[in-house]
């Protein structure tokens, strides 16, 4: 298929694949176009097209990143023959389609029509939700603090799971618009990506590190340098080994019968397509091809800004007695502290049958759900209650003690 945007640099020969063929066109322009970050060819597509260009730019450097592929094999045809003849079938495919719709974009000035929907998710979560602006600052505080590496994090059952892509994400926030409404409309706006397929203690320790260096830059930051997490002892290697000590998704808080999974369970799940996440509908319904990862909306600390800014911080958990519903937003008094986890867990069980409660569709915070938000304000957040629309990975419960505490006040 040739090209007039640039010369097409060989021909493939009847023994390729699809797949292997659509690898193979490529040029110098080509390589070029992906990766200059300031793209005279992105400027010379018209303006609603310019944010697909740069999704699809983005999806080819990751993929290249994850699968070790050298950036510059795109623009030499026998090189990157050469780098990815040891691809699997499906990932040649993936590569090969994302080259062929980046092709298309640059030959036609327009994405192909089966793509206009796509535009329209990025489009629709770019004024909604300032979607890349949030994605690409976690995407960088991940690769900063060490935990995303070339674009992937390293699982408990020692398999690497890629980042969500802004394009995944974006396509499940316009599929499921009409449901994410209200809770737009309530404020649940601020993105948060989480590594849950990597060990807790990892999560711990790379948590741990960041306050310290902080701390060493910022002389006045109240940390406790002895003890910086402050965590139960329990915690330490709760999510692996033969009996893991933590599980997800309990009925209950009791240490029989809690109706829970550990991780490993939920990995291996997610892996074989058997794993449904909340409100996903059917199995294997596109655009849930997430796993090790969660992917959650929650509250910002400028609600009321939303609609022009991007969404900052995170909404602390009022006092008891003290929760007031934000101003301009549809009602709903925030959950306050003060309660046991069994009353926040029976609260948001009973949500879940009524969809005119206030928090119908929120869950529960996991451990690894609250470090992140840790790392980007500097604050505990040990319960949160937020819109998991990827996945569900409801309020947690370590099988060998029943936790009694209640939730900081803010």
């Amino acid at each position: 298929m040739s090209m007039s945007l640039f010369r097409p640099t060989f021909e493939s020969s009847p023994s390729d694949t699809p797949a292997e063929a659509g690898v193979q066109r490529t040029s110098a322009n080509f390589h070029e176009a992906i990766m200059d970050s300031i793209s005279s060819v992105r400027d010379s597509l018209p303006k609603q097209h310019r944010a697909h260009f740069e999704t699809l730019r983005q999806e080819i450097i990751i993929f290249t990143e994850v699968h070790g592929i050298p950036k510059e094999s795109l623009g030499k045809p026998d090189l990157l023959r050469e780098v990815t003849g040891k691809l699997s079938t499906s990932d040649l495919e993936r590569l090969a389609n994302l080259l062929e719709r980046f092709e298309y974009l640059l030959k036609n000035g327009e994405p192909k029509k089966e793509e206009i929907d796509l535009v329209k998710a990025i489009e629709y979560a770019k004024e909604h939700y300032h979607l890349r602006e949030q994605y690409d600052s976690q995407v960088e505080l991940l690769e900063e603090v060490g935990i995303l590496k070339e674009g992937v994090i390293l699982g408990i059952d020692g398999n690497t799971y890629p980042i969500p892509t802004l394009e995944q994400i974006a396509v499940r926030l316009f599929e499921r618009r009409e449901t994410l409404e209200t809770k737009h409309n309530q404020g649940f706006t601020k993105l948060l990506l989480v590594p849950f397929g990597m060990s807790l203690d990892s999560l711990q320790e790379t948590l741990e590190q960041f306050l310290l260096e902080y701390k060493k830059n910022n002389p006045s930051f109240n940390l406790n340098m002895d003890d910086p997490l402050c965590t139960w002892s329990v915690y330490q290697r709760a999510d692996i080994g033969d009996s893991p000590k933590l599980v997800y998704e309990p009925q209950s808080f009791t240490e029989e019968g809690h109706g829970g999974k550990t991780k490993a369970q939920i990995l291996e799940e997610q892996s074989e397509g058997r794993w449904t996440p909340a409100f996903a509908g059917v199995k294997g319904e596109k655009g849930l091809g997430t796993p090790g990862w969660t992917v959650h909306l929650l509250q910002p600390s400028n609600p009321n800004e939303q609609d022009i800014e991007t969404p900052k911080g995170f909404a602390p958990i009022p006092r008891e007695g003290r929760g007031t519903p934000q101003e301009n937003l549809v009602p709903r008094h925030p959950l306050e502290a003060g309660k046991s986890p069994n009353e926040y867990l029976s609260i948001l069980q009973n949500a879940q049958g009524d969809k005119d409660s206030p928090y119908h569709g929120e869950t529960g915070m996991t451990p690894e759900d609250w470090i992140e938000p840790h790392k980007q304000r500097m604050y505990l957040l040990p319960y949160r209650s937020f819109f998991s629309f990827l996945h569900r990975c409801a309020l947690h419960v370590l099988v060998s003690r029943q936790s009694s505490g209640r939730p900081r006040q803010g």
